[in-house]
């Protein structure tokens, strides 16, 4: 009897160093989706995906620009969808992060292949040409990966702070399960950067990011739609949960609806990846939640999302760490066990 799954797609920092050589390593058998990237690549005059995957070297000004990190990830997570074991498992909704929601799109049949890297590689372009200002991350939760009033107190704080200067904007951009990423312009950077108390690596910056979801990138919406057609996007054959929570269901809205969404509040407004990931595992109940890859930075946001709002009971960290070693709930593409158990 099959297994039901709710799909977990990655953002933009998940193809790292440890990442090089993702797709000739896993999908040498589904060449021919990297080349029609490359194709579409090539004729941009751009750095063919296969190019970039194939690096003898990791170098972070060219893997983590958005330009060149949006497809190549694309590439990825998208094969790795096509590899998870349909026999074995009913996939019954999807959801991402950030970009994520890109391609939750072409997961859930609401853009083709082709629409799905259009619309990536067109944003990842515009984001890295036209983005302003950047973004920070910061823990909210105790070592068992539940939330610390103490920080969650911090964090309003902040935003009340932030909100009465009138020389710096700062935002959250992303609700991640135990994190807040803050988008901020550069002098919020800077006040961020002092303001937040150290907590072992972080408060954290992340690298070749602007200020996505928040008003910082107003600008960016008119142009989106300018560069992205309607025509792309249809009723889908999956359910997708957004940023927001809601849930697209298919052939159940009007894909002009969709469209505003993705290149309107999406861009511009906090994403909460948090309230995805507890809508889509509220409502479709899955047996299983697989996260593709590349990259295994998602699996953790996942399950503090989870933890959060005590799905199934989950407590905390420890609790969810020996549900896992008995019966993972969550399973990492990116992870070479937990993938052995996800692909044909």
């Amino acid at each position: 009897m099959k297994e039901t799954a709710l799909v977990v797609c990655p953002g933009r920092g998940t193809y790292n160093a440890p990442e090089l050589g993702y797709l000739k390593t896993h999908h040498a058998d589904r060449w021919a989706m990297v080349e029609q990237l490359d194709a579409l690549r090539r004729s941009l005059g751009q750095i063919p995906i296969s190019e970039l995957d194939g690096a003898d070297k990791y170098a972070p000004s060219v893997h983590m620009t958005g330009d060149n990190a949006s497809l190549l990830i694309y590439a990825c997570a998208l094969a790795d969808f096509a590899a998870i074991d349909r026999e074995r498992y009913d996939i019954v909704a999807v959801t991402g992060n950030s970009m994520g929601w890109y391609l939750a799109l072409a997961c859930a049949g609401i853009l083709d292949f082709e629409g799905g890297a259009r619309l990536v590689n067109t944003m990842g372009g515009m984001m890295h040409q036209h983005g302003v200002g950047g973004q920070i991350v910061w823990p909210i939760v105790d070592a068992d990966w539940n939330i610390d009033p103490e920080k969650e107190n911090l964090i309003r704080e902040i935003c009340k702070e932030s909100s009465s200067s009138s020389d710096m904007e700062v935002h959250i951009s992303i609700h991640l399960g135990g994190m807040v990423v803050f988008a901020a312009d550069d002098k919020g950077l800077k006040w961020l950067s002092e303001r937040l108390p150290k907590d072992d690596r972080f408060p954290m910056r992340l690298m070749h990011h602007a200020a996505f979801h928040s008003p910082l990138l107003d600008h960016i919406p008119q142009m989106a739609r300018a560069a992205n057609p309607l025509a792309d996007f249809g009723s889908g054959t999956l359910s997708a949960v957004d940023g927001q929570g809601r849930v697209w269901s298919p052939r159940a809205f009007d894909p002009a609806a969709i469209y505003d969404y993705t290149l309107g509040a999406q861009l511009n407004r906090t994403y909460d990846f948090t309230r995805a990931v507890q809508v889509a595992a509220a409502e479709f109940a899955p047996d299983k939640i697989i996260v593709l890859g590349p990259g295994t930075t998602l699996g953790a946001p996942t399950a503090q999302a989870l933890i959060a709002s005590q799905w199934r009971s989950l407590s905390g960290k420890a609790d969810f760490q020996a549900r896992q070693s008995e019966n993972p709930v969550i399973l990492s593409m990116g992870i070479a066990e937990q993938r052995a158990q996800v692909v044909r």
